[in-house]
């Protein structure tokens, strides 16, 4: 799993990379097409692509004489779960913190019923 995340984040590290996932996530593309809005070479964004579909992001299928491009967001799944789980972790973190503030306030202005965090 480790290695998959490695090389999901390293694949989204780079802008032109997110640009074209996002790009992806709205319909599939054809190489040209993803390398339309570019001032790169065509090899250039399938270098790209390359590198995505090493992470698992992107596939290349055959339509005819077509060749799009498939955004794959089932593996954006593993990403979002890891990111999740640290989420959840550090929300927590900062309720504890709030109930630790909401209680010294309290101590210190024990004729207020209302809770005060400086």
């Amino acid at each position: 799993m480790a290695d998959q995340l490695s090389r999901l984040f390293a694949a989204l590290a780079d802008p032109t990379r997110r640009d074209i996932v996002a790009r992806l996530a709205v319909g599939d593309a054809t190489v040209g097409q993803l390398a339309e809005p570019y001032e790169v070479s065509v090899q250039a964004v399938s270098k790209h692509l390359k590198v995505l579909e090493e992470a698992g992001l992107v596939r290349r299928s055959r339509d005819a004489q077509r060749r799009p491009v498939h955004l794959e967001p089932e593996v954006l799944e593993l990403m979002t779960s890891w990111i999740e789980r640290y989420r959840r972790a550090a929300e927590e973190r900062f309720r504890r913190l709030d109930a630790v503030l909401a209680e010294m306030n309290a101590e210190k202005n024990p004729d207020t019923n209302e809770e005060q965090i400086p």
